[in-house]
């Protein structure tokens, strides 16, 4: 029986496995053939010092950290999570390097939005300090879960030699991590300010192609301009995007326009006041008509009393039909220096129009009603507050980027004096980000979420506009400074004012829409060490540890613990239900309908073995993976027949701890 291993997903090993499905005849022996590589390659290899690269000390290094695997886990904890059994969100407390390749399982290619506002680099920033020999002991030394001190929180000042190289190489793993999570139509927006945008384009058009950047916002967060700015009044930051693959995503209008520029058509409709489409009439824009017979060829002639439309194919400009206008017919072509030229429209279409009440005549032209009441977003993002047109009505539309107002709103929420925690970003910036996209139902990431805004803003789009969008919101319990608002206000550590705030909103958004039935919970998973004892043993403590051999689980951990640690060898989604049965006077777990059957159990006997087979059976699931411990069963005997008895009911996957 086959031992599970203990670490996340192996990147490198996944590298290789796609280039053997693209390049088979390289590999000999287990090893690749660069030089066979190269042939197959062309021209399309270049020489480092022959094309641009942009590089840093420490790349390499920061590159490999990527595709190290994590030995450690996600712990679940039920006490500090809000409707544990049916929430879809995900609050991760720990280290975002460990934890993004702790996801890459269970996540790979499943998140939309990417959402992330890093340490500006300011010279004052909270610098994560990442180890190549165990990023999880790192972690849990850096927080003080390991050390009553725990290590210092370093800053990174500007007068350090490694100013701009310690912040890329903080960020390189993890945008190169983050990618993979990204679906192929998916997006991440970055917030920025001055100090390392520069570095922040060349790095990010390095992780995902300067084909795919999308865009750079300037985000007026501070419209009186920042005091301590020595030649310009700063007021902006930046929030700079980019796709997974540019040609799949999109973005759709989400700005509401302005009710001056739409008016009210005879429905009582809003119609957009300029901007129309000419559909038949005039214009320097259509093609000649070649042939007359084409679907775009025709003359339209309309009666305005009757309200009735009709089409007719015509040769020649002068020959109109006068028994139709004799009838109060007005006629319409699409004409160009006395000659006809092709009408926007197909037939069909136009009479669709027509029928949906969208054509606009006017004395020479026919033009399609306008009755889109959003514009797209612009580049620059500043605070509004007008009447716009909202879905059919006027109301008052207000934008507010600004980072005041954020720090407000985190005060009225926390029923502080002061802002519990510095600069937050704004729930209106974040809402109008995930808004850009049409989907009603898709992941947003935030993986340095602070103050948890992001999660907030997920919350309120989904109670206003009715959707259904999940959220995974990860956060070191970075600690807080004792003269800090935060540390007043009772929170040791960022983590526990980013799960309050989560609570606070979704307190709000229950007050602000009663109907609203949601999911306004989040499960909380903490970063750990596995829950499986490693065997490095030492001389001094041989007879201790050969002692604990025995039970490999560690004490302190649960069997919910275990099995979350499995989900995640298997990438399964963290919030799959769990099923726990009886069988054999044994507690068997199923987790997400059969994908995944887990028993912990000791003195395991074949009838517990044949009822997971009856399990099977009943639930149908297309794969079914099972776990034992390897020292669960009653005897040598019993673990031998086990597995041919499930090999034999099609389960294959069979795995012991």
């Amino acid at each position: 029986m086959e031992k599970l291993n203990g670490k996340s997903a192996n990147i490198v090993e996944q590298n290789i496995e796609q280039l053997k499905q693209l390049f088979p005849e390289i590999f000999a022996e287990g090893k690749i053939n660069f030089d066979q590589l190269q042939e197959l390659l062309g021209n399309y290899v270049v020489d480092d010092e022959e094309h641009y690269n942009f590089t840093w000390h420490g790349k390499r290094a920061a590159g490999r950290l990527a595709q190290t695997p994590s030995t450690g886990t996600l712990c679940p904890c039920k006490e500090e999570s809000v409707d544990w059994d049916t929430t879809q969100n995900l609050f991760i407390e720990g280290d975002n390097l460990e934890v993004l390749k702790l996801l890459q399982k269970s996540y790979h290619r499943q998140v939309k939005m990417i959402y992330i506002d890093p340490p500006y680099n300011t010279g004052n920033d909270f610098i994560y300090e990442d180890d190549f020999k165990d990023g999880v002991q790192n972690y849990l030394e850096i927080t003080g879960q390991l050390d009553s001190e725990g290590k210092k929180m370093g800053t990174n000042a500007n007068t350090a030699g490694r100013y701009h190289t310690n912040w890329l190489n903080m960020m390189y793993p993890r945008l190169k991590l983050a990618r993979n999570l990204l679906r192929d139509d998916g997006v991440i927006f970055i917030s920025i300010d001055d100090n390392e945008l520069g570095n922040l384009i060349k790095l990010s058009d390095d992780v995902f192609g300067e084909e795919n950047y999308v865009g750079l916002l300037s985000v007026e967060n501070n419209p009186k301009g920042r005091k301590n700015s020595r030649f310009i009044s700063v007021s902006n930051d930046y929030c700079l995007i980019y796709a997974k693959n540019k040609e799949i995503s999109s973005f759709v209008e989400n700005i509401p326009k302005s009710a001056s520029d739409m008016k009210e058509d005879e429905d009582g409709n809003f119609v957009h006041n300029s901007g129309k489409r000419v559909l038949v009439g005039e214009n320097s824009f259509n093609k000649n008509v070649t042939n007359f017979s084409s679907d775009k060829h025709y003359s339209t002639y309309y009666n305005a009393e009757k309200e009735h439309i009709l089409l007719e194919q015509e040769s020649s400009i002068d020959s109109l039909n006068q028994d139709l206008i004799s009838k109060g017919y007005v006629r319409y072509i699409s004409s160009r220096d006395g000659s006809f030229i092709e009408n926007t429209y197909t037939k069909n279409k136009l009479l669709e129009l027509f029928e949906d009440r969208a054509l606009e005549f006017k004395s020479d032209k026919i033009f399609e009603k306008n009755f889109s009441s959003s514009i797209r977003i612009k580049s620059i993002l500043t605070n509004k507050d007008y009447e716009a047109v909202i879905n059919g009505q006027k109301v008052n539309f207000k934008l507010d980027v600004k980072t005041t107002s954020a720090g407000t709103h985190i005060k009225e929420l926390f029923g502080t004096k002061d802002a519990v925690f510095p600069a937050p970003k704004n729930t209106g910036l974040l809402s109008t980000l995930i808004t850009l996209f049409e989907e009603n139902d898709f992941i947003v990431m935030d993986f340095f979420c602070g103050s948890a805004s992001t999660a907030h803003a997920v919350m309120k789009v989904n109670s206003e506009y009715q959707r259904n969008i999940k959220y995974i919101m990860v956060q070191i319990p970075e600690i807080c400074d004792p003269k800090s608002e935060a540390y007043k206000a009772g929170f040791s550590n960022i983590s526990e004012l980013s799960k309050e705030r989560m609570r606070l909103s979704a307190n709000e958004v229950s007050k602000e829409k009663p109907d609203y039935k949601g999911d306004l919970g989040f499960k909380v998973f903490k970063l750990d060490s596995s829950n499986i004892k490693h065997w490095d043993p030492s001389f001094d403590t041989l007879e201790q540890d050969l002692l604990n051999a025995v039970d490999y689980i560690k004490q302190d951990r649960s069997s919910e613990d275990v099995l979350y640690e499995l989900l995640l060898k298997y990438g399964l989604d963290l919030t799959l239900p769990i099923e726990a049965r009886t069988i054999a006077e044994k507690t068997v777990y199923s987790i997400g309908l059969g994908a995944l059957v887990v028993c912990l159990e000791q003195s395991i006997t074949m009838e517990l073995v044949n009822g997971i087979g009856a399990l099977k059976e009943e639930l149908q699931p297309e794969i079914m993976h099972v776990v034992f411990k390897d020292d669960g069963f009653k005897d040598d005997v019993v673990k031998t027949n086990a597995l041919q008895t499930l090999k034999r009911l099609g389960i294959e996957d069979i795995k012991s701890l």
